[in-house]
């Protein structure tokens, strides 16, 4: 420990511990509560905490995978008695998180039941796991098969930005679902600070995702993703205009992000903008800007649309 870190704190009646703190807390205080107040509806308290949401996440990986996220030590005897306990524990601490979001849209009158709402939606969010981990295996799956550099799955579980991303992100996508969004959002923001991929948990993401590298992915709410599509870094699915009304005002909610269906590869720095459609087998070459929807099979680059799919737009990486 630094030498300043181990000196003890001045006494309070040490100069050198004047700040005046009285003074600051009081203002702050009136900040807080009169001037500057943006408390949920004025009284709201009780919020979802980013920090309990990362050990649940943590914990809902090593269920989900074991070996590679919870104890390597694990036996065939040992390893259904921990992913259950280690489950309870994820699962009881989810739904407490679940009721403090759902207090951010519920009228005061509704909060003496929100704790069975929450019960219900990690119970029919429990029940999902093994689809999601079905989900995930194909992820993991396509990621060993896409990327050459991949020696093992183990180690794509272990080291890929991507994988990492999209548990969060098909995690997150159950909650925002079942009703759960604020927490959604969380989980995603956690994803995205460790990852740098952006992925809106209303994202519709089909199996066999493979993100290689993944620094500066951005996916929109209302993108729509078929079956084996893999993206490089710094990919923009996003909204190409934000229509708003007779006030100025964004209208919220609509389908603005685009669909992109099976088999179709987006590299590195490409920005595919609005409601359109990328068609099935198809190729978006880097850095392109993409507003119109292009047909299955095609072969899209900067210059000009193309039938040539050949891996010669692949980066040398």
């Amino acid at each position: 420990m630094s030498e300043y870190r181990s000196r003890p704190w001045p006494a309070s009646g040490d100069d050198e511990a004047n700040w005046d703190l009285a003074s600051i807390v009081a203002a702050l205080r009136v900040s807080r509560e009169v001037i500057n107040k943006v408390r949920h509806r004025g009284y709201v308290r009780e919020l979802p905490s980013r920090a309990v949401l990362a050990d649940i996440i943590g914990e809902l990986s090593a269920a989900l995978f074991p070996t590679h996220y919870g104890r390597p030590d694990l036996s065939d005897e040992s390893i259904d008695y921990f992913v259950g306990n280690t489950l309870n524990s994820a699962l009881t601490a989810l739904a407490e998180q679940v009721r403090r979001g759902l207090l951010l849209d519920a009228e005061p009158h509704e909060e003496s039941i929100l704790a069975v709402r929450a019960a219900a939606i990690t119970r029919s969010f429990a029940a999902r796991l093994p689809a999601i981990r079905a989900a995930l295996v194909s992820d993991l799956m396509a990621a060993w098969h896409g990327d050459p550099s991949a020696t093992s799955t183990t180690e794509v579980l272990l080291c890929y930005p991507g994988m990492n991303a999209i548990i969060h992100h098909r995690l997150a996508h159950a909650l925002h679902r079942l009703g759960a969004p604020v927490v959604a959002r969380l989980i995603a923001g956690l994803a995205h600070s460790a990852t740098g991929i952006d992925i809106h948990p209303g994202a519709e993401i089909s199996g066999s995702f493979f993100i290689d590298h993944g620094t500066g992915v951005v996916i929109g709410e209302t993108a729509i993703l078929g079956e084996n599509v893999r993206l490089y870094q710094a990919v923009t699915l996003g909204a190409r205009r934000f229509p708003a009304d007779a006030n100025g005002v964004l209208i919220k909610g609509g389908a603005r992000h685009p669909i992109i269906e099976d088999n179709v590869v987006i590299y590195a720095g490409a920005t595919i903008l609005g409601r359109i459609t990328v068609g099935r087998d198809s190729v978006i070459g880097g850095n392109v800007w993409l507003t119109h929807s292009v047909p299955p099979g095609s072969g899209i680059t900067q210059a000009q649309p193309s039938q040539d799919r050949g891996d010669n737009l692949a980066p040398s990486v």
